[in-house]
């Protein structure tokens, strides 16, 4: 026979876990709802877009003819969209991680004079929102010439103050301070330490920052939209909002929304692809910063 106070908190054990269960199922239906959207609009022509049930796929799939679209629309400038946004996340990337990676692992393993007031500045930068310092950035840019330049969208996408605290606390649990004082105490010079020793149990960590970094340089709008003019130069999503605002304004706009929507999906391939074969080092990244 069971006791009242057991029932009790099983009862509200199961209430608990239904509520749970309720939260995880809207979170993943806001979360999915749109990209299952983008799925049904991709096999639909441009009237059925507007004719048919939004969240269901059309009769006959126009698949096909809306990638053919997107690829050849105005002398295929989607191709060159893509080629830049490529290279804009694929240096930013890779620039801030590799910066991020230095920074934190200095922060974590050595003791310099305004080490935490310098800590303390990246930690508050992490509170600024990015578009309060698009415009600030655009006067500083139109000082040097780089306004309507790819570096105009790379340099600042170099600068990541939350992969630099990342980067400290991994290196703070990944870098063992036995190690680094054997390699010195063999002669080794702190160039050296870092590159042969310390780079292989960063990884993890770089990985990690790496990703996040490529994500937030593919999906960034407001700065590109700011300091590019020129169309060719355009990453995306500033590309996309282009069209879009073609097809608001009345100009082709039975066209426009199909590609619109079938270069949204098509956008978002890479990012998926890069998770997936980076997903490993990124989840043991994620794992040894929460154990810190």
């Amino acid at each position: 026979m069971a006791m009242p106070g057991t029932t009790t908190a099983w009862r509200g054990e199961r209430r608990t876990r239904l509520v749970t269960t309720f939260l995880l199922v809207l979170f993943l239906a806001y979360t999915f709802v749109p990209l299952f959207y983008l799925l049904v609009s991709v096999t639909k022509s441009d009237a059925e877009l507007f004719d048919t049930f939004g969240l269901w796929f059309a009769r006959d799939t126009h698949v096909l003819a809306n990638l053919r679209a997107i690829f050849t629309y105005d002398g295929g400038v989607y191709v060159r969209w893509m080629a830049n946004t490529v290279c804009y996340a694929v240096t930013a990337a890779l620039g801030a991680s590799v910066f991020a990676t230095t920074a934190g692992y200095a922060f974590a393993k050595f003791r310099f004079v305004g080490r935490r007031v310098l800590f303390a500045a990246i930690l508050g930068a992490v509170m600024v929102p990015h578009t309060a310092l698009v415009i600030p950035l655009f006067l500083l840019l139109s000082k040097t010439g780089l306004v309507n330049t790819p570096w105009a969208v790379i340099f600042p996408s170099m600068v990541s103050p939350l992969g630099v605290y990342l980067m400290r606390v991994y290196a703070e649990a990944a870098v063992p301070d036995e190690l680094l004082d054997a390699a010195r105490i063999d002669g080794a010079g702190e160039a050296r330490v870092f590159l042969s020793v310390t780079s292989r149990l960063l990884v993890p960590g770089f990985i990690t920052v790496l990703l996040l970094s490529f994500v937030a340089a593919w999906n960034n709008y407001f700065l590109p939209l700011v300091v590019l003019s020129n169309s060719n130069l355009f990453p995306l999503t500033v590309g996309l909002a282009s069209w879009y605002q073609q097809a608001s304004a009345g100009s082709g706009a039975e066209a426009l929304f199909s590609l619109v929507l079938t270069g949204a999906l098509v956008s978002i391939i890479p990012v998926v692809a890069l998770f997936l074969m980076l997903q490993r080092y990124w989840r043991g990244g994620l794992a040894v910063g929460s154990i810190k």
